[in-house]
């Protein structure tokens, strides 16, 4: 097509130079074009949950507060000093002191150390270890299938809370101890998850090609299965985190947490029901509701990864 000089081009407005009204896309329309990659779709709708992103800004200073606050408010506690316990929040202790004279601030930046470090610790091997068995039931079916899953509803059928319990009381709770036991026994519901991923996963094409190729059942597990399954996976972990660190406090409450000096906001709480009727609510309210907000912040977040995820299958 020849172009006159000066003549304008269509779809553009002459007199400014540049397009005409009627050819702008729509304010907020997606360029159909240019797709955006599944990473930045999952990204975009995680951004847009806002109480996802409180979630995360919780959890933060969570972290900074049990792990770095130690540092700058620096606290004994392991001596025990009884000419100054159950002090009300005052000067020198903000939050007062507990029946043993520790200060109840640093008491509670060392118990979150503890429950933060069992509750991801505890998730990752849960993550770990109910992934690896899922895409293996999922992925060879049959009476693999059945055993392994016969396995994981044997142990379902048992509450959680008394196996943890029953375990807690023939070994000595400790920081690796209280890990692997809640680790080991956390791994069930992301095996179930998983499992029903790899059931879909391996019908198809590009896994058959594996087999058809010569490829190893192990390489078709570890290759396609677990990396397509990975969305469902972190969702998972992060509700790992969260029930991890509801475990830690429910054991500590009953007294079978980490064995003093150490402690976690269970035994804190534990501790200060035993003051109950003196209403020394600074030994009860600061653990309680360290507890409460980051179980909340941590399921905030594990709800923006899962709206985040069901955009992205979606839009694949």
């Amino acid at each position: 097509m020849t172009v006159q000089p000066g003549a304008p081009i269509e779809g553009m407005d002459a007199a400014a130079g540049r397009p005409a009204a009627s050819t702008l896309p729509p304010p907020g329309a997606i360029e159909t074009g240019h797709p955006r990659s599944l990473f930045r779709l999952g990204f975009e709708v995680f951004v847009q949950n806002r109480l996802a992103i409180v979630g995360i800004v919780v959890v933060a200073l969570a972290i900074l507060f049990c792990f770095v606050g130690p540092l700058i408010y620096r606290t004994d506690q392991v001596t025990v000093d009884l000419t100054i316990a159950n002090l009300p929040p005052g000067p020198g202790h903000p939050l007062g002191t507990d029946g043993s004279g520790y200060d109840v601030l640093g008491r509670l930046m060392v118990g979150g150390q503890t429950s933060l470090i069992v509750g991801l610790a505890a998730a990752a091997i849960a993550t770990l270890v109910g992934t690896v068995w899922g895409a293996v039931a999922g992925f060879f079916g049959g009476w693999v299938d059945g055993v392994m899953m016969r396995v994981v509803d044997a142990i379902l059928a048992i509450p959680i809370l008394f196996l943890l319990l029953f375990l807690v009381t023939i070994v000595r709770p400790s920081l690796p101890v209280m890990i692997f036991v809640i680790g080991l026994t956390a791994w069930l519901v992301p095996a179930r998850l998983v499992r029903g991923e790899s059931l879909t996963l391996r019908v198809r094409e590009y896994v058959q090609a594996v087999r058809v190729m010569g490829g190893s059942s192990w390489r078709s597990v570890t290759r396609h299965i677990m990396p397509n399954v990975i969305g469902t996976v972190i969702v998972n972990a992060t509700f790992q985190v969260a029930d991890a660190i509801l475990l830690v406090a429910y054991l500590g409450y009953l007294g079978l947490g980490i064995s003093p000096p150490a402690t976690d906001w269970g035994g804190m709480l534990s501790n200060g029901t035993q003051y109950v009727f003196l209403n020394y609510w600074w030994l009860i309210y600061p653990a309680g509701l360290a507890i409460i907000i980051v179980v909340v912040a941590v399921n905030l977040v594990g709800d923006g990864l899962r709206d985040a995820v069901e955009v992205r299958l979606q839009r694949r």
